[in-house]
């Protein structure tokens, strides 16, 4: 395993380095976000434990620019804020785990280990459909230049079609996909929050994206309705 490790405390990268060596995994240190960067781009890694706490970017843009980068190796951020907030957002911008200073060297072998054999699989923090835009992190909607305003079940329902682009999903799919269990399933509310979303993301683009396949469900079309 080869493995990036990203951290400007020179005494916490240095123990952690003897760990990794310890395990037998290679490991290349970047003390900064943009020099993260550069190896990254460089070198193909296994896995990448990303401190939070960085002189340049921080944490959080350098996971984000990872990904917008294409690296889609598993990422563990290293941070010494416990606040819920931080590690919703870490993983949000698409990290795969956290550990929350201090910690075990041990576990922090453990969920590498873990994570590297999950092993690195493309997933845009970004989902595109045609000019169909959005971003779960901040909950944002857009057609070409054009940001759209929706609901949250919208949002929940959009982004499921959005995950499965040409896939037909039936209406037993989308109910569990954006109401919880406890919801009383009345058998026309998928339609009719599909009729919503069709106002919004289609009619005024004069699209045509979401699709009703007879008898089976609705689809989106690959094209984004273009």
């Amino acid at each position: 395993m080869r493995v990036l490790l990203v951290e400007d405390d020179a005494r916490m990268a240095a123990a952690i380095h003897r760990a990794l060596r310890g395990e037998g995994i290679v490991a290349d240190i970047a003390t900064s976000g943009r020099e993260a960067l550069g190896l990254a781009r460089a070198t193909q890694f296994d896995a990448v434990v990303l401190d939070v706490m960085l002189p340049d970017l921080d944490g959080f843009e350098t996971c984000r620019a990872l990904r917008g980068d294409g690296v889609w190796a598993p990422i563990i951020m290293l941070t010494a804020r416990d606040a819920i907030e931080d590690r919703v957002r870490g993983l949000d911008e698409g990290a795969d785990d956290y550990l929350t200073k201090p910690f075990s060297l041990a576990e922090l072998l453990a969920r590498l280990r873990a994570v590297a054999r999950r092993g690195a699989v493309a997933r845009p923090t970004v989902l595109e459909v045609g000019d169909l835009r959005l971003d779960p992190a901040t909950r944002q909607v857009s057609r070409g230049d054009v940001e759209i305003e929706v609901s949250a079940r919208e949002l929940a329902l959009l982004e499921t079609f959005m995950r499965r682009p040409g896939h037909v999903l039936s209406q037993m799919q989308l109910l569990d996909a954006a109401w919880d269990l406890g919801y009383e399933q009345r058998s026309n509310v998928v339609e009719v929050y599909v009729r919503y979303l069709r106002e919004k993301i289609d009619r005024p683009f004069g699209r045509a994206s979401l699709e009703t396949v007879r008898g089976l469900g609705y689809r989106l079309r690959k094209d984004g309705g273009v």
